[in-house]
């Protein structure tokens, strides 16, 4: 079902300063893209071509897009590659999967080849190094799919002095992120709650709170209570930046609307620059 409303694209510029970064990669930039539910209904081509225009002008190191390509089907992941073969970055684009991306049994495989033909690389439970070993770029399994459990043995593998940043698609996975370093995970997920009200409430988190505290006769109801609520548990996370013991988790607002659509949470490309403790300022790249 297509949104009733939509809100124009917004970006989102971001500095984070990174303990152990070498001088030599103080002002390295990325770019995050997330969400994107690319079926025909829930994200509008314009949109797409903003955001994608958006990202090349930023001239990123690297760009990374944290889950759901798709909806449901991923029959549409070869149309979307049409558009997201367009995108530039010097040190290479990479992914993580979404719930929305494992929806059926063969969605994983088509979604990773068809990305892979446009040198976009899945990461899944996957490290690699766009700039160089001395940062760390963590991809995690969707943190609903069987394969999450296995995120430690991943995470162990990094040395604890080695910067890194950890792409998991849902939020929650900060709480269990905990028991390692992680400089900033960046995640989506949430869409932000989609529907905010200023200073008052975001309405996905009430709908799951609603769900936890109405008897079931009445809960049972309303399905969209039961839909925030199953989303995620740490609504606290829908969006923004949070910090969860000592690590730091960014949450993209997303790019794809589900029905009835967005209000005060446009959709959202974030652009991160990365500095060195012990620089002042980014350097020109």
């Amino acid at each position: 079902m297509q949104p009733l409303f939509t809100q124009s694209l917004k970006v989102e510029t971001l500095n984070f300063t990174i303990d152990n970064l070498p001088p030599h990669l103080h002002g390295i930039t990325l770019v995050q893209l997330s969400d994107l539910h690319f079926d025909g209904e829930r994200l509008s081509e314009k949109i797409l071509n903003q955001a994608i225009e958006i990202t090349n002008q930023a001239a990123a190191d690297f760009i990374v897009i944290t889950g759901d390509f798709v909806t449901d089907d991923p029959q549409p992941i070869y149309e979307l590659v049409h558009h997201l073969k367009q995108l530039k970055a010097r040190s290479g684009i990479y992914g993580i999967l979404g719930n929305h991306d494992l929806y059926r049994r063969d969605s994983q495989q088509i979604i990773i080849d068809a990305l892979a033909n446009i040198h976009i690389q899945i990461l899944w439970n996957e490290i690699v190094y766009p700039v160089g070993s001395e940062l760390a770029l963590v991809g995690l399994a969707d943190f609903w799919s069987p394969a999450y459990k296995q995120s430690s043995e991943v995470m162990d593998q990094l040395p604890a002095d080695l910067p890194r940043i950890v792409l998991a698609h849902n939020p929650d996975c900060a709480e269990s992120l905990q028991k390692w370093r992680v400089d900033l995970q960046l995640s989506g997920h949430s869409h932000g709650g989609q529907i905010i009200i200023p200073g008052i409430v975001n309405i996905s988190a009430f709908c799951a709170y609603l769900y936890r505290i109405l008897p079931k006769k009445i809960k049972y109801r309303i399905p969209v209570l039961a839909a925030c609520y199953r989303v995620m548990k740490h609504w606290e996370w829908v969006k923004g930046l949070h910090h969860i013991g000592k690590n730091r988790l960014y949450v993209n607002r997303g790019l794809g609307t589900y029905f009835p659509g967005r209000l005060f949470c446009p959709p959202e490309v974030t652009i991160i620059t990365l500095n060195a403790s012990d620089c002042d300022s980014p350097s020109p790249r």
